[in-house]
């Protein structure tokens, strides 16, 4: 499989399974945006992989805030011209019981993981459209499956998600647009770093595989559904998980 001269859109790739995924799709040869709010980490991520001997650029983005993602979205399209794969991979939540909750803290875990990616995705749509040619891939979660206990809001959250991913592969489909999601289950990312080693040998030992995932892993299923194997399946949803759900 090769991914030369297409231009892939990451979403949080500065950090985690968003930075797997453009080293990933950049060793596909894809000309990779790495999008972040960490611009430190994001200009690096970007410097590391033209080292590399890939095509590769920072430019920040917030994907809590409309105003961001638009001059986001302007400046790959203008720079660099329409965008062949996005992966809307950007997420953040923490864990915590529901009534603990404020509505400042679900307006954030919520724009972040839902209104964002729909946001982005509708200002870089248009062009894939126009061109009958695109790969939407949505990072969503297991919890957005099957619940996750601590998570009610990020797990409703990456739930929508999930449901938006099917319902724009029905709407986009004639035109040639495949949209499909990623669910990772616990991954050895900088999120996972903060949970308390007894929260993470709790998981290892529900895991079937008995282990975290990692970042790659995932990046790999992802860069499966942006590349020409994946071109007859849209609107489906894989987990990446080791085993610790399996949803039929």
């Amino acid at each position: 499989m090769t991914l030369a001269n297409q231009l892939a859109v990451v979403t949080g790739a500065a950090s985690g399974i968003g930075r797997a995924t453009a080293a990933a799709l950049a060793a596909q040869r894809a000309r990779v945006i790495v999008a972040d709010i960490n611009a430190t980490a994001g200009e690096q991520a970007a410097a590391e992989l033209r080292a590399a001997g890939h095509a590769a650029d920072f430019l920040a983005v917030d994907l809590t805030d409309g105003d961001s993602i638009a001059a986001f979205a302007d400046a790959v399209q203008q720079r660099h011209g329409a965008v062949d794969v996005l992966v809307n991979a950007a997420g953040w939540g923490r864990t915590a019981p529901f009534w603990d909750g404020t509505p400042p803290f679900w307006h954030q875990v919520v724009a972040l993981n839902f209104v964002g990616p729909v946001t982005l995705t509708k200002a870089l749509l248009p062009a894939m459209l126009e061109r009958a040619h695109g790969k939407i891939v949505n990072v969503a979660s297991d919890a957005g499956r099957v619940g996750s206990l601590g998570e009610a809001v990020y797990a409703g959250a990456k739930g929508g998600l999930i449901a938006f991913t099917k319902a724009l592969a029905r709407e986009t489909a004639r035109y040639r647009v495949n949209v499909n999601c990623v669910c990772p289950g616990p991954t050895d990312t900088p999120l996972m770093a903060a949970v308390p080693e007894k929260v993470k040998d709790a998981l290892v030992k529900a895991i079937p595989l008995r282990r975290l995932g990692r970042p790659q892993e995932v990046a790999e299923a992802i860069v499966f559904f942006a590349g020409p194997q994946s071109d007859y399946i849209t609107g489906q949803v894989l987990s990446v998980n080791g085993g610790l759900t399996m949803v039929g």
